[in-house]
């Protein structure tokens, strides 16, 4: 599977009709929810604000709805193009402002898909990785050394605190944990130890 990098849009005019398409970001249900009130609150003029999502590990978490439009002509067609994409963790918004020219069930269909389309050919995907957050305190001698380590191993880090010792914590690939763990010990001969989380799907840096 793969999730989005950032946000992105595309807008299409269909007979007169303006139809806005975004793909957001979403981490669960609440977060789709949360993020189609703001499109609605934002968009409180169009005439209708269809939705599909997917979240979860393999996108098995779903949902759509047409939003006013007749039952199978909006929300069903966007939703099928996304679990087409191979993309979870992604709420696609179509907005729509009627322009006057009814489309038809069928004319709604191709063109609420069209839309769907659309945005996501408009964006960034990348691949989700398994990951274990972690953290870790070592002397000052073995930071320079520990830091090439990490390096190899493609470890993300959040933060640095320099003290006593020097403070790490961050995320690496679930496949090197067990890697960072042993350099750890053997640069500090013993001495310190990494704490490490259960594994996470997080988007892979570009």
């Amino acid at each position: 599977m793969r999730s989005l990098a950032e946000n992105a849009s595309a807008e299409l005019v269909i007979r007169n009709s303006r139809f806005l398409a975004e793909a957001v970001i979403v981490t669960s249900q609440e977060d789709a929810r949360a993020a189609l009130r703001s499109r609605k609150e934002h968009h409180a003029d169009a005439s209708h604000v269809v939705h599909a999502f997917a979240v979860g590990a393999r996108g098995e978490i779903l949902g759509c709805s047409d939003d006013g439009e007749p039952a199978g002509t909006a929300g069903r067609p966007v939703l099928e193009v996304l679990k087409g994409s191979g993309i979870t963790n992604c709420l696609i918004t179509v907005t729509r402002w009627f322009g006057g020219t009814k489309l038809g069930t069928g004319g709604l269909v191709k063109a609420y898909t069209e839309a769907a389309k659309a945005v996501l050919a408009a964006v960034v995907a990348v691949p989700l990785v398994s990951t274990r957050e972690f953290s870790c305190t070592v002397p000052y001698d073995v930071y320079e050394p520990l830091r090439r380590k990490m390096s190899e191993l493609r470890v993300e880090l959040d933060r640095e605190e320099f003290t006593t010792g020097v403070y790490l914590s961050g995320r690496v690939p679930a496949d090197g944990a067990d890697a960072l763990r042993t350099a750890v010990s053997d640069l500090t001969r013993g001495v310190s130890v990494v704490a490490l989380q259960e594994e996470n799907l997080t988007a892979q840096k570009a």
